[in-house]
């Protein structure tokens, strides 16, 4: 298996990407970091990974994403799962105050990440359109992913946190609708929504019961991609909570504050 991870230096990336080299597949490694990328490369090969391939790119320079994954088709052999995975949690303070850092927080964690999507969605269009001949043990054309870490912040807009949510509510929605337009390519979509993560994202946020590992995240995403799931609440327990936090009337949930 070859899987391109972009945002790889973040917590659950990295953890995603251990779990994948243990099995021998081949990475592509995109960050913005590219000392931690080639520290995370080393201990990749060391796991067992087949292949590591390491780009640096600033993910907000979205003129630069068409070409970032036409590099990583031109390195592995085939791309049979695009893995986006990065994020910054805003102060919610200051974004409900501050158009720009509002716009900002939007960028980094809604529309960067769109732009990612259909670059990745042109690249295996492409891959599928030159490959009609690939088959499974089947018979069939095997299916390759793209996958996207948003959050479970993005079902409901929360007054403590709701230009996050906001950003990652238009990525979910973008992936639902790509699901449908990568149907004729053989292309599976899956919407990966984490609830509390204990990392360095939210290392100044006290922990509690509900909170979960990356790497416990990282086995749901690896679960997900292989059972071509559409929707993975990581943890699983997120999927009931969510359930009700949606349910909730709006004349009370506007009242309050989680």
């Amino acid at each position: 298996m070859n899987i391109v991870i972009i945002g790889a230096n973040s917590a659950i990336a990295k953890a995603t990407a251990r779990l994948y080299a243990e099995e021998g597949a081949g990475l592509f490694l995109i960050g913005r970091d590219g000392d931690r990328l080639q520290q995370l490369a080393a201990d990749l090969r060391v796991r067992g990974a087949s292949a590591v391939h390491n780009l640096q790119l600033d993910l907000a320079e979205t003129g630069r994403h068409a070409r970032a994954l036409e590099q990583a088709a031109e390195a592995l052999p085939r791309i049979d799962a695009v893995l986006i995975c990065y994020g910054d949690l805003p102060d919610q303070d200051q974004v409900a105050l501050d158009s720009e850092a509002a716009q900002d927080a939007l960028t980094v964690n809604g529309t960067s990440q769109v732009s990612l999507l259909s670059a990745a969605a042109r690249t295996l269009a492409a891959q599928a359109e030159a490959s009609q001949s690939d088959r499974d043990a089947n018979g069939l054309s095997f299916p390759a992913v793209i996958a996207a870490v948003t959050s479970v912040a993005g079902d409901r807009g929360r007054q403590t946190n709701y230009v996050y949510g906001a950003a990652k509510a238009l990525v979910s929605t973008y992936l639902q609708g790509l699901r449908g337009r990568m149907l004729p390519y053989n292309v599976h979509v899956v919407d990966i929504r984490p609830g509390l993560v204990d990392s360095p994202m939210t290392a100044h946020l006290e922990k509690g019961p509900l909170w979960s590992s990356p790497q416990q995240v990282a086995r749901c995403i690896q679960r997900g991609i292989a059972k071509r799931r559409y929707t993975v609440y990581a943890p699983g327990y997120w999927r009931l909570i969510m359930f009700i936090i949606r349910c909730i009337p709006e004349s009370l949930f506007k009242r309050l504050k989680i």
